[in-house]
């Protein structure tokens, strides 16, 4: 359930996210294609001086004089219409010797005799011979021969062989001249034909372009776009950046929101880069989709945590119920277990009172041989109860049956062996047998008066793969010891719990020394 609603979740929210993205994108292109627009505009605004240059050309012909030019300009305004053009002129075109022809036009425009610079060898000259607005900083270009640049003269041929306005590369305006100060810019250039119909061009017109002043205009137009713009001549290249606007892109969006545009300028390509800027706002905030990740994985964690207290609740029931169905089972079986267990108690008692009275003379005879294996019985059916009727330690038996027999004196009687757990079968006959061996020592021996007069040791065997235990007896007697003439039932009792119920041997030794019984039964593992 958390996998499924936190992945909703997180799914939902990447699409708001990649949502929210796609608006931001659209809105910043809309912005960027804005700026775009208002750029070519302006160019395109500034070009049209070209054409009404060439206009006033054609109609009052190529011999014009300096201040003919300079009202025609001061009637355009260009202070106030046209702030991003550095000014306007005319080249003469003139095969190169010929050069005269040009000087000649010089004078005649300016009223001052020039000679046209520098030296070249190229075919063609184009000198400036008029400019406007010529002040001193640039009254210094008049005679300069723009065909000698290569810069320019690549534009100039464009515009010769295409018969259109052609726009130069990026160019440092006021270094013909010889100014200290120079501003990256371009020119852009139109031929200009003789009047006669089928003439080839007698010069060209250009226009001089600032290029900060031009794109700022643009720019600078109300309502202010949240853009910063780079423009690059014909490609990106750090060494061909036309214009870098001064408002600084908003490092924190990344370029995931950069435009990139193309736009020809008198068959020139610029290559223009947006990016939003600080004052740039997306239409719609991150926090939505923030907020819905967030609330998703929080109502995830709230349903798993229901869902997992919901099942925690339906195994603890499953386990009470388990529970309770193991513990009336075990109420079963344990009654079956001590039904079973009485019967054969019972039955071993009948058994051994039957014996019992059968070979004793008196009632108190009776009593005492009865109660005392009672009591035997009793000792092992109390070790079987502390280890839930599971095993029983070997030492512990014979130490608790030699106890009741010996009393304080079982410490005169030596035991050795390690430990030995055994099951409830052998654990009964073996109270037994211990018990009816520490009787007869007791009667017949010298256990109770002499240190070690009684010793049992045991040790554990393995015969063809099965573990054995085997147990020996040894009644120490200075008198030395004869076989009994008959078997008394406490004889039988032991060799029927070792033989029958254990399924083991049992050998008896009776020698000067005194009786040692070697006893070995198989243990299950």
């Amino acid at each position: 359930m958390f996998l499924i609603v936190a992945c909703a979740s997180l799914i939902t929210a990447w699409l708001a996210y990649v949502g929210v993205q796609d608006a931001a994108r659209f809105k910043f292109e809309a912005t960027a294609d804005d700026a775009l627009n208002r750029i070519e505009s302006n160019v395109d605004l500034n070009l049209s001086l070209l054409t009404s240059t060439r206009a006033f050309f054609r109609l009052r012909g190529t011999d014009m004089s300096r201040v003919q030019f300079r009202q025609f300009f001061e009637a355009l305004n260009v202070d106030r219409n046209f702030s991003g053009l550095r000014g306007i002129g005319y080249l003469r075109l003139v095969p190169t010797g010929k050069e005269e022809d040009a000087e000649r036009d010089i004078v005649k425009a300016q009223g001052i005799d020039l000679k046209i610079f520098p030296e070249t060898d190229q075919a063609w000259r184009t000198p400036i011979v008029l400019f406007e607005p010529l002040d001193d900083s640039n009254v210094r270009g008049i005679g300069y021969d723009m065909f000698t640049e290569p810069p320019r003269r690549e534009a100039i041929q464009s515009a010769l062989d295409a018969r259109e306005p052609r726009a130069s590369g990026l160019l440092l305006l006021g270094r013909a001249a010889g100014n200290d100060r120079n501003y990256p810019g371009f020119l852009v250039f139109s031929p200009l034909d003789s009047p006669e119909p089928g003439s080839k061009p007698v010069g060209l017109l250009y226009a001089a372009f600032r290029a900060e002043n031009l794109f700022n205009t643009a720019l600078g137009k109300s309502p202010l776009l949240p853009v910063n713009v780079e423009i690059y001549d014909s490609e990106i290249d750090p060494d061909r950046v036309l214009f870098r606007s001064e408002a600084r892109p908003d490092n924190s969006l990344g370029d995931s929101l950069a435009v990139t545009r193309e736009t020809k300028v008198a068959g020139r390509t610029w290559i223009l880069q947006f990016r939003p800027t600080s004052a740039f706002s997306p239409p719609t905030s991150l926090a939505g989709p923030v907020l819905i990740g967030i609330g998703g994985l929080v109502l995830a964690t709230a349903i798993a945590l229901v869902v997992r207290l919901q099942g925690h609740a339906a195994e603890a029931e499953s386990e009470l119920r388990l529970t309770s169905e193991k513990a009336l089972l075990e109420r079963d079986l344990l009654l079956q277990e001590m039904k079973h267990r009485i019967k054969n108690s019972i039955a071993r008692m009948m058994a051994i009172a039957r014996q019992t009275g059968a070979n004793s003379k008196t009632i108190e005879e009776f009593t005492a041989s009865f109660g005392a294996r009672l009591q035997a019985m009793a000792a092992s059916q109390d070790m079987l109860t502390r280890s839930q009727w599971q095993k029983a330690d070997l030492g512990q038996l014979l130490r608790t049956e030699l106890e009741q027999v010996f009393g304080q004196n079982i410490d005169k009687v030596r035991l050795s062996g390690p430990p030995v757990e055994l099951n409830e079968n052998a654990t009964q006959a073996l109270g037994l047998t211990f018990h009816e061996l520490a009787t007869n020592a007791l009667k017949y021996g010298e256990a109770v008066d002499e240190k070690d007069a009684l010793r049992v040791e045991w040790a554990m065997a393995r015969n063809s793969g099965r573990r054995s235990l085997k147990l020996q007896w040894k009644e120490a007697n200075r008198a030395g010891v004869a076989p009994p003439s008959r078997s008394g039932f406490g004889t039988k009792l032991i060799d029927m719990n070792i033989s029958r119920e254990l399924g083991g041997t049992i050998n008896r030794d009776f020698g000067q020394s005194g009786l040692t019984i070697d006893i070995e039964i198989p243990l299950l593992d």
